[in-house]
């Protein structure tokens, strides 16, 4: 019988039972193969979602400690991160997974109150908290894969929110250029790509703007629960300040590091992408104002020194202004962005928020958002809310990012999708994910016809490894490839699509070896 790859199988099984949803049949042959070379393929996480062990190992509280613990209502489970997946201790056979699946790196962050448990060399270097890192970073490349280093997913140390309000004050600035000074220091002799931030619009958004995550901060319209805050002002404040700290950091690394170390250095954004609700005129300029207040809102900055011009007009008083020092500073501050994609939404015109007497960031941009159009959605949506199935929209994104911004070098640093967890499900329904092999097969596909058309990509990282501690969701959704068993001892267990990804990944190795026969 001759071989079928697993790709080919799974992809006829979603056309039989997805028939709605069909694939260009050209795709039955994607596989890694066609990428070019030297393509990397990974997974991603965050410490405060994989590794528990939030008591252990001389690590200091951090913002989301906090959250959970003393805003329990907040967390749809109640739960916290403080055993998570337990990657603080189960980092072997989690690299062991990886390597298991024929993955070529892996996106994971550093516990800033791991390393400081008080946020600044002040408070002392924790060796504990190194030493881990060193550990994972060592098994990692014993088991050839490419360690990719986010400095900051979210969890500020506590220490500084209650010192001086975290990224709502400048001084942040310098405590996180000494923070990544130490990082770099102590492990950029093996790290050779480094990212500074994790999403930072997400982190204003969500901690500044509705109060849905830590620090938990809005104006009180906005969520009566908040922690006090202002949705006007602080959102800008923070992102503000979010940009001059990898700024800073950035410039460290490149004086004192890179031409010996021999790395790249970038930043991760997140992206919403948007299509508008109409062929009106006014609904393609929201879309436009909307993908400036996301995108543009830290794109600009670092290609021009300078905040979008809609945003400039639109906020004006209430956005920052760089000095030309940290404009200069700012403008190409990234060897690569990092780009994480998850979902595509309407835009249209929203002309009467400008009388709203609710002035907030998530007014300002006069757009409303919307997933259905004309009784229909968007794409699938499986779980989230927040997110439907639109792989043309992960196109979209990256041509866009090509023509305005000069082509920069990207990785994929997050793609993929939820399903909510299910407790009436056997485990062996819990594992057959099709709708997650279907979402990452077409968005590698799209992936594939941006790269055919110049945009710049070198790797993808598909969100996530695991299933694991979903923010302000908890446990209640799954992100994972490989299933999560919480309710017996934390096992992992391949999805389909951990099963598929591994074939996708190993079919180079078979052609290879055909080609030499």
């Amino acid at each position: 019988m001759a071989y079928i790859p697993l790709i080919v199988l799974v992809t006829s099984l979603i056309t039989i039972t997805q028939g709605v949803i069909t694939p260009n049949p050209e795709t039955a042959s994607l596989n890694r193969n066609s990428f070019p070379t030297g393509f990397i393929f990974g997974t991603a996480s965050s410490a405060y979602q994989y590794e528990g062990g939030a008591n252990e190992g001389g690590r200091g509280p951090s913002i989301w400690d906090t959250f959970t613990h003393k805003y329990p209502e907040k967390i749809k489970d109640r739960d916290s991160g403080d055993v998570a997946v337990d990657s603080y201790h189960r980092y072997k056979e989690d690299v062991g997974i990886m390597k298991d699946m024929n993955l070529d790196a892996y996106r994971f962050s550093i516990s800033w109150s791991r390393i400081l448990p008080e946020g600044k060399l002040s408070g002392g270097i924790n060796q504990e908290g190194i030493d881990y890192y060193n550990n994972l970073i060592n098994e990692l490349l014993a088991n050839g894969l490419k360690p990719f280093v986010t400095l900051f997913h979210w969890d500020l140390p506590q220490s500084l929110e209650d010192e001086y309000g975290g990224f709502l004050s400048p001084r942040i600035v310098k405590d996180f250029q000494d923070y990544a000074d130490l990082c770099f220091k102590e492990f950029g002799d093996r790290v050779k790509h480094w990212i500074t931030l994790n999403e930072p619009w997400s982190y204003s958004q969500h901690g500044y703007a509705t109060g849905e995550m830590a620090p938990g901060r809005c104006s009180a319209w906005a969520n009566p629960n908040c922690n006090g805050g202002d949705s006007a002002s602080e959102p800008y404040l923070v992102s503000h300040h979010q940009l001059l700290a990898h700024a800073a950091s950035v410039h460290v690394y490149k004086t004192k590091y890179q031409t010996f170390q021999n790395g790249l250095i970038g930043i991760t954004l997140n992206v919403n992408w948007y299509v508008p609700f109409s062929d009106n005129k006014l609904d393609h300029k929201a879309t436009e104002r909307a993908i400036d207040f996301q995108y543009g809102w830290f794109m600009d900055p670092l290609t021009t020194g300078d905040y979008p011009k809609s945003m400039r007009f639109l906020v004006r008083t209430r956005l920052p202004k760089f000095t030309k020092e940290q404009s200069k500073l700012l403008i190409d501050s990234f060897d690569f962005i990092g780009i994480n994609y998850y979902s595509t939404s309407y835009a249209s015109d929203a002309p009467q928020l400008k009388s709203n007497a609710k002035i907030s960031y998530l007014t300002d941009s006069l757009a409303n958002f919307s997933f259905v159009r004309d009784g229909k959605p968007i794409g699938l949506n499986v779980a989230s809310n927040w997110l439907y199935v639109y792989p043309r929209g992960f196109r979209d994104l990256l041509l866009y990012t090509k023509e305005k911004y000069n082509n920069p070098l990207i990785y994929i640093t997050e793609n993929g999708i939820n399903e909510y967890d299910d407790s009436s499900l056997s485990l062996e329904e819990s594992l057959l994910d099709i709708y997650r092999v279907d979402y990452h097969y077409r968005h590698l596909f799209y992936l594939r016809e941006s790269i055919k058309n110049g945009v710049n990509v070198k790797g993808y990282f598909a969100w996530s490894l695991l299933d694991n501690f979903e923010w302000h969701l908890g446990y209640t959704v799954r992100f994972g490839m490989n299933f999560v068993d919480y309710k017996n001892g934390l096992e992992r267990y391949p999805k389909l699509s951990a099963l598929w990804f591994k074939d996708f990944l190993k079919i180079e190795i078979k052609l290879h070896e055909d080609s030499m026969q």
